[in-house]
């Protein structure tokens, strides 16, 4: 059958945003590029989830009620460092995208984003994950 197997081997891009048309429609390009995708109204819902661990990138809203984008990748910056985070929001000022990037996260998108340059970080994102990289050559 192999399904299964293949299920596992196949990265998990989880997307975490308030907005429900985004969520569906970011799971569904993600899901066409090939990987699997799984998708949380907020911040809470996702570490509530269990799904940490097997996430093989995070792609977050900056601005959400409760615990926003940024928040969230504090408290895993503590749990699961080695996450890579891809932000996404409509509604971010300059300064919040320095603290993220410093933070770690590997890219900051404006919304709205285009399929070609999400397709192109979570290509580079997960090819590294999955060579066991963490080389961090910026071109």
């Amino acid at each position: 059958m192999g399904t299964s197997q293949q299920m596992r081997e196949t990265p998990l891009v989880v997307v975490v945003d308030d907005d429900a048309s985004v969520r569906q429609s970011t799971c569904r390009l993600v899901r066409s590029f090939g990987y699997r995708a799984q998708a949380f109204a907020s911040a809470e819902d996702f570490l509530d989830s269990g799904k940490t661990a097997e996430t093989g990138c995070l792609i977050l809203d900056v601005c959400m009620p409760g615990m926003d984008g940024l928040d969230l990748q504090r408290r895993l910056l503590d749990s699961a460092p080695a996450t890579p985070i891809v932000f996404i929001t409509a509604r971010a000022s300059d300064e919040q995208e320095r603290r993220a990037l410093r933070a770690g996260a590997v890219a900051f998108l404006r919304k709205p984003v285009g399929k070609d340059a999400l397709f192109r970080v979570l290509g580079q994102v997960l090819a590294e994950s999955a060579s066991g990289g963490g080389n961090e050559d910026d071109d």
